[in-house]
């Protein structure tokens, strides 16, 4: 964790300022660091406008990342849907590493792991050949349902902000598609001013879709019969 709260130091001194949804503010009054939508950076200048609300310290990350603005639940932390209106002030890089593991838990140590070519990426027929009980049955959704799936579920216009690493399988590459091709940063960023939010395997959710989508396709074969 040293390391980490190290190297993530070192990258925001030499630029870095956005994961996700989320901007880091190299200043912030006197604190070390904020956090703050990247969508709500205008009114952080506004002197007579809306406010936004002060909070101190990284055990508030969790709590800001539970609602999307429209009051739903989000079920997953890459969803590019976190609610604004809210400043995080943090004292040191310390916090800024546990707030930022707070809105996006692992995005950090997967980003650093893949710097240094360690990180271990699961393909997705992988994934679904673990599957026990009910999702057994979700390995058995064709290429092409699986394909279907990350178009209709993953990259920014499907509110996921995560640059898929996985295939369908070692031998199946994912089809050609805006998901496919994210990267994991917003539009006009480089490297050295984002860290991406990586996908290293399909999540839970995805591999619940892949167990209704084989359902369909074997309902379909045999004619709607069950």
């Amino acid at each position: 964790m040293e390391n980490l709260t190290k190297l993530l130091a070192a990258r925001v001194a030499a630029g870095l300022h956005r994961i996700g949804q989320i901007e880091i503010l190299r200043e912030c009054g006197e604190h070390r660091y904020g956090l703050c939508l990247h969508d709500d950076l205008p009114r952080l200048a506004l002197t007579d406008g809306p406010a936004l609300e002060m909070f101190d310290g990284p055990q508030h990350a969790r709590e800001l990342s539970l609602w999307a603005a429209d009051g739903s639940y989000r079920f997953a932390k890459g969803q590019a849907n976190l609610r604004g209106g809210w400043l995080l002030r943090l004292a040191d890089a310390a916090e800024l590493r546990q707030a930022l593991d707070g809105f996006y838990p692992a995005a950090l140590g997967l980003w650093a792991a893949c710097g240094r070519g360690q990180l271990r990426v699961v393909h997705l027929r992988d994934k679904l050949e673990r599957q026990t009980g009910m999702y057994r049955f979700a390995r058995t959704v064709s290429d092409a349902g699986a394909q279907a799936l990350v178009q209709s579920l993953c990259g920014p216009s499907n509110q996921c902000a995560k640059r898929i690493l996985w295939q369908i399988s070692a031998n199946t590459p994912l089809a050609d598609s805006a998901a496919s091709r994210y990267p994991g940063i917003g539009p006009g960023l480089g490297p050295e001013e984002a860290m991406p939010l990586l996908c290293q395997e399909a999540c839970n959710h995805f591999v619940a879709e892949c167990r209704r989508v084989a359902k369909e396709e074997r309902e379909a074969e045999s004619g709607g019969v069950r």
